[in-house]
């Protein structure tokens, strides 16, 4: 009986690990149809007074996304995207030292881990979440590449209640297709992102206003992304991120001096 016991607690991870490992090669070719977050939006809106149900989400391919958008979401929330391997470590380092301060903890999400959050993960907050996002980051960017990941994030992101994925998203406030957005409209999608259930492109607010202008210069200072781009190819400056590893060494490390 122990023997079956211990063959079972063996093989209950190795099979999690395997489907795992399987949905993210699965998911280099094939679109998710659904994700947690959007499961969990529609129960919201179906036991919520007042909250209409709605769904929008339809996914195109990268190539049929106006490169503005492209532009504006790296601009936006991840200035690295094509350098880092799927985290930024310098933020995760200096959100480390602002916590040990108490102060309040910037995001240092990066597109990688967003994406990672989305297609794979509820959101809830706990150390466990975060722990199985890293994973989930560390796969997508070993398995798809940085162009496979932009194409499913902005295929699965937020953009309005029930309104998921950029083509979605430029259908219901620009009436246009996501192949035809221009600068402006991509700046104003990307800065609905961070809250996308209070920012509403279709009802800007003045903050908002100021922040898409600011989005807007910001695209057009970084260039147009190309995602196809090879590490050579890319400016030495910023080439060299460090990993994962290196910031758990160095976390490691502060344990170990603050005790």
């Amino acid at each position: 009986m122990w023997r079956k016991i211990l063959r079972l607690l063996w093989f209950i991870p190795f099979a999690l690990w395997l489907f795992t490992l399987l949905l993210v090669v699965a998911y280099r070719w094939v679109n998710p149809p659904l994700t947690p977050l959007m499961v969990q939006r529609f129960n919201q809106q179906l036991f919520q007074k007042n909250r209409p149900v709605n769904f929008e989400h339809k996914s195109v391919k990268i190539d049929d996304i106006s490169h503005y958008m492209v532009d504006c979401v790296v601009a936006s929330e991840d200035g690295l995207f094509m350098y880092h391997h799927g985290f930024d470590v310098k933020q995760l380092k200096q959100s480390y030292k602002e916590n040990k301060r108490g102060r309040r903890i910037r995001g240092g999400s990066t597109i990688s881990m967003q994406t990672a959050k989305n297609v794979f993960l509820p959101h809830k907050r706990s150390m466990l979440r975060k722990a199985v996002e890293a994973y989930f980051t560390q796969l997508i960017e070993w398995f798809w590449g940085k162009k496979r990941i932009m194409e499913v994030y902005l295929n699965v992101i937020e953009f309005g209640d029930g309104i998921y994925g950029v083509e979605a998203a430029s259908l219901h406030y620009y009436g246009k297709h996501a192949s035809e957005l221009t600068r402006h409209q991509a700046a104003e999608l990307a800065v609905s992102l961070p809250a996308p259930l209070r920012r509403n492109p279709g009802n800007p607010s003045a903050y908002f206003r100021k922040r898409t202008n600011a989005i807007e210069a910001r695209s057009r200072q970084y260039g147009r992304i190309n995602l196809d781009a090879k590490k050579k190819d890319l400016n030495p400056k910023y080439r060299n991120q460090e990993t994962i590893i290196d910031f758990v060494k160095w976390y490691r490390k502060q344990k170990k001096s603050s005790q």
